[in-house]
């Protein structure tokens, strides 16, 4: 089993990820809150997301919530399957 801090060696790719405006706003606002990089985040988000747990702490909830608003991010997680350009 690994240990919970131990560093672990991976190869990143590069890649050409295309996404909504507002909700990419959000996640780089989060990133950036959280002194991370984009692809960072979304790779902690993905690996919570795997496992059926939540990412986000309370606070983080919060900060999300505003950035939410500055951005006028109004989609939920209904709006995943229904978006068209």
């Amino acid at each position: 089993m690994k240990k919970k801090h131990e560093i672990l060696k991976v190869e990143r790719v590069q890649t050409g990820v295309r996404m909504e405006k507002r909700l990419l706003k959000v996640l780089k606002g989060l990133a950036e809150y959280h002194d991370l990089t984009l692809g960072d985040l979304i790779e902690g988000i993905v690996l919570h997301a795997f496992e059926g747990k939540s990412p986000f702490s309370a606070q983080t909830l919060k900060l999300i919530a505003e950035l939410k608003k500055i951005y006028k991010l109004d989609l939920d997680a209904s709006a995943s399957h229904r978006m068209v350009e």
